[in-house]
């Protein structure tokens, strides 16, 4: 094993959550942080102890970093993982991977040229509704796959106050940020999107009036009909202005031939085909953050669950199987979103260490956002159905 050295790229509110991580990790020797904007980066120095590279083209440049972890906003990661890639190194990006199918060509292209690793960092393969979606089906308790719902209910009142205050982050077309919906279902069911229906709803706030935002964007929410690889259909759905919180991210939905699973905040429920008719289980505490589950009995559990307060470090039963491969270094360090923050980054550093493709690897990265944008470009035409551009499974070893 070789330590590494990681530039993070973005020095907001949500990359602060990493840092620590990118620093306990075994494999890593040394953390650098970079943001054009010096009072972010210094607070992150004095927070976190670590030194400033000044800019991104000075990170990339410098011979003693071997990756860059990307936190910048969420349409301009494309340009800065190609520049990465080019200049030889290894690339974590957040959630999205491109703003154009094209984009997610080119970097699939330029991980197979180089060998790289490069990976997205996408939270909900690793949310405990996806993985228990993911497990079941693979043991054949839903027959085939028939339908499901998974969306991504994040209003923008709950983002941070620099996000709110940019016009290009504020009117980006849902669409543009599709993973946290798509990858769910895409997960547990283990197939891709190849067609896709959508329309949106023309917000009057007027940041969404398409020549006030340079997206040309009317829609805060979009919802779209996709039909997948293996014959079944899912609806998934991105909203950023909804009187909505807990969970933001979820499948509420998934339906086989011989079973279903259906989630509504903090309720989990299964039903089995029978000869009588139909059974039901209810695997809340299975699913659930074993937090969450401690407090089920408390007179606020309702509000608190609508709330989001205990979505963050607590692990879910489901989740043990994934804790068990965590370094020991990672025990009573901070976790988040579901407690993925952990298993994304140690997936990045020990693929770059084994040279194997890491899970959210560029063509599974590109599954989960090229069927966003298509059903952005089906909703500003009305709704006309769109084929979804593909780029094959991701190759056994690079």
């Amino acid at each position: 094993m070789t330590p590494i050295n990681v530039a993070v790229i973005g020095c907001g509110s949500f990359a602060q959550c990493f840092v620590p991580l990118f620093q306990a990790h075994p494999t890593v020797d040394k953390v650098f942080v970079c943001d054009l904007d010096s009072t972010k980066a210094n607070h992150y120095k004095e927070t976190f102890g670590t030194d400033i590279i000044p800019t991104f083209e000075e990170a990339i440049a410098r011979p003693d970093v071997g990756a860059v972890a990307i936190f910048t906003q969420r349409h301009t990661h494309a340009p800065l993982v190609l520049a990465a890639l080019d200049a030889g190194k290894h690339v974590y990006s957040a959630v999205p991977m491109a703003c154009t199918p094209e984009e997610c060509k080119a970097i699939i292209d330029k991980v197979a040229q180089t060998g790289l690793t490069y990976m997205m960092g996408e939270t909900c393969v690793y949310y405990p509704t996806a993985m228990y979606c993911k497990k079941e089906h693979e043991k054949g308790t839903f027959g085939d796959f028939v339908f499901g719902e998974s969306q991504y209910f994040h209003d923008l009142s709950h983002f941070p106050k620099d996000y709110q205050e940019s016009l290009a982050s504020y009117s980006l077309p849902p669409f543009f940020y599709p993973t946290h919906s798509t990858a769910m279902i895409l997960h547990a069911t283990g197939a891709h999107a190849t067609r896709v229906t959508a329309f949106g709803y023309k917000d009057k706030d007027p940041r969404y009036i398409p020549e006030n935002n340079p997206w040309g964007n009317p829609f805060s929410g979009e919802f779209s009909l996709m039909e997948l690889s293996c014959g079944g259909v899912a609806r998934v759905s991105e909203v950023r202005r909804i009187g909505y919180k807990s969970p933001s991210s979820y499948i509420s939905g998934f339906y086989g031939t011989q079973g279903s699973y259906q989630f509504s905040n903090a309720q989990h429920l299964v039903t089995s085909l029978t000869k009588a008719g139909v059974d039901i289980r209810d695997v809340s505490d299975e699913v659930n953050p074993a937090a969450m589950t401690e407090h089920k009995a408390d007179p606020d559990f309702k509000h608190n669950a609508a709330n989001h307060v205990w979505q963050g470090d607590s692990f879910s039963p489901v989740q043990a199987d994934q804790v068990a491969r965590l370094p020991k270094e990672y025990q009573g360090l901070p976790n988040g979103h579901m407690a993925s923050h952990q298993f994304l980054i140690d997936d990045f550093l020990t693929a770059l260490q084994t040279g194997k493709l890491p899970y959210v690897n560029a063509w599974r990265a590109a599954r989960y956002t090229i069927p966003g944008l298509m059903a952005h470009q089906s909703a500003m035409q009305g709704g006309i159905p769109m084929d979804i551009p593909d780029f094959g499974d991701p190759p056994e070893e690079m």
